[in-house]
């Protein structure tokens, strides 16, 4: 039987680094609304319970009746789910005097106590809250605290129950790992027995044991998760998977002739369709963003049904979802937030069953279970980029000629992070090593490009703005590109990526100089909330 964790989500934006940082101790976890706590599986070892934006004393804050495991297996509380616990069971909690949040140090800590066990004394954690627990419940102690905080971390003395009021799973807090590893290892009594190499074990066995002698059709996008989702059913099933690749004629350069070179040397069985003149044809004069989406997705499940159907014997159509899509397409109280292109169902007409041998990985690990295939490293590390591809990275219509101009400034941006290296040391390399960024530490430091550092970037062609230049002795009227590049662990939130000097000057010379229609380069520096990562 796989163990597992639980972790109930109060609504905490860091709800899924809690469930990355769990996975990276080879344990499986399973992020559950904060009501949905599954009382009769016998497989669960331990329960967190996360953050939330709320106050315990709302009127609207989510609740759970912590009878249900309190006493029966070890709890952790984190930050609000800390406050829960002590408001809960009897202590205190009450506005603080100001916000407590951004860095602070344990100046006090028992390391006598297994939550703690190896902890440095005055090491760093990351606080984030505004109500502060005043007193903790009867039967409790204090095992941590901070000058500003009394009850940092405290412990049940009769029972499975730690809390604290700093977030363990981000990476400022500096010993966040060990904390729960402590708790998931030493207290909850995990085997580590989830690893890229048990999942590839696992799942092509119960691939071959779902799928029998059936064909399945798999849409390939030429991102991560499609490629390795292929690469796990091709180990499975061999040629009865076959894979349809749909080109709309807004990828990057030259990027459909390379994604089937590389599916070509992976031994998949793909059927290349170029279909750029109909989406052309079909996206001529739209200029709404959303109209655009809707119509590349429309055109695409035509397409795509067209190819589908003429593999008369297919019974499955498998896709690329991963646990961040379910977890992202449902919020807490159930409703959906957004939808995903690969969550939710399959077009009626295909009379297909669902293939999803993904579902339950986050994208770090899908990464790893890549390498564990042996597949070539530029697949792996390729950024996400959108489904609808550079339509919704020009503004205005879409024309031929516009999606000329920014492949070539795009080629030219993605190129430059590819080839610019940079060294770096302390919690910076830490956080790209932990992403799963194949580097070796010498001294202390790691040798990484900037593309390995950056979640997703890309060329937004501002297409609808005209911008007064001059080349040589000539007054030029064409249109500025805008860069954009983002930091993230998980795209839920993210920042921009503050990239050298130096590099910014190299790439927006060579963009203006060799880039036909482009006589400007801008930087977006926004950050997502309020700005979204792509700016259609």
């Amino acid at each position: 039987m796989t163990q597992k964790i639980i972790i109930l989500d109060f609504g905490s934006q860091t709800t899924q680094l809690i469930g990355r940082r769990v996975r990276e101790l080879d344990t499986f976890c399973e992020i559950l609304p904060y009501n949905k706590f599954p009382k009769d599986d016998p497989s669960v070892i331990g329960v967190i319970l996360s953050g939330s934006p709320f106050s315990v004393h709302d009127p609207e804050a989510f609740q759970v009746d912590l009878s249900q495991f309190v006493g029966r297996i070890p709890v952790l509380g984190i930050c609000y789910g800390a406050q829960f616990i002590s408001h809960t069971l009897g202590g205190k909690v009450e506005k603080a005097d100001s916000r407590e949040y951004g860095r602070a140090n344990l100046e006090t800590v028992d390391t006598s106590n297994p939550l703690f066990k190896g902890f440095e004394q005055h090491s760093q954690v990351w606080m984030s809250h505004g109500d502060t627990i005043t007193a903790i419940p009867e039967g409790f102690k204090v095992i941590g605290s901070t000058a500003d905080v009394v009850n940092a971390a405290f412990a049940s003395t009769s029972q499975p129950v730690w809390a604290v009021q700093f977030h363990p799973e981000v990476f400022h807090t500096l010993q966040g790992k060990d904390l729960l590893r402590n708790f998931v290892v030493d207290i909850c009594g995990s085997r580590q027995e989830w690893s890229a190499a048990s999942f590839v074990d696992s799942t092509v066995a119960g691939l071959k044991a779902q799928l029998g002698q059936d064909r399945v059709i798999l849409g390939l996008s030429g991102g991560v998760d499609s490629s390795v989702a292929a690469v796990l059913l091709n180990r499975a099933i061999g040629d009865r998977l076959t894979c349809i690749f749909v080109d709309h004629g807004m990828l990057r350069k030259n990027e459909f002739r390379q994604v089937m070179d590389d599916y070509k040397v992976l031994g998949l069985n793909v059927i290349g369709v170029d279909a750029s003149e109909k989406f052309f044809a079909d996206l001529s004069g739209v200029v709404e963003p959303e109209q655009k989406r809707k119509i590349i997705g429309r055109d695409f499940v035509e397409v795509f049904n067209a190819e589908a159907k003429k593999i008369t014997d297919a019974r499955w159509l498998a896709q690329g979802t991963i646990y961040p899509d379910r977890i992202e397409s449902l919020n807490i109280t159930g409703k959906v937030i957004k939808s995903h292109h690969n969550v939710g169902g399959l077009p009626k007409e295909m009379h297909l069953q669902l293939c999803e041998p993904l579902k339950w990985l986050f994208k770090d690990e899908v990464r790893r279970v890549g390498r564990q295939l042996g597949m070539p490293e530029h697949l792996i590390t390729r950024h996400p980029f959108p489904g609808p591809g550079l339509a919704v990275r020009i503004l205005g219509d879409i024309t031929p000629e516009k999606v000329r101009i920014l492949q070539d400034a795009d080629d030219i941006y993605i190129r430059g992070l590819r080839d610019y290296k940079v060294r770096l040391s302390g919690e910076e390399a830490r956080k790209v090593l932990a992403a799963g960024v194949p580097a070796e530490m010498q001294d202390g430091e790691i040798e990484v490009s900037l593309y390995d550092q950056i979640w997703q970037a890309g060329a937004i062609l501002l297409s609808t703005v005209r911008s007064v230049g001059v080349m040589g002795d000539e007054r030029t009227y064409e249109n500025p590109v805008a860069l954009r590049a983002v930091t993230s662990s998980d795209a839920m939130t993210a920042d921009w990526a503050h990239l050298p000097y130096d590099f910014m000057a190299k790439v927006s010379n060579e963009i203006i100089n060799k880039v036909r229609g482009v006589n400007r380069v801008c930087y977006d520096i926004s950050s997502k909330p309020p700005a979204t990562i792509e700016w259609e």
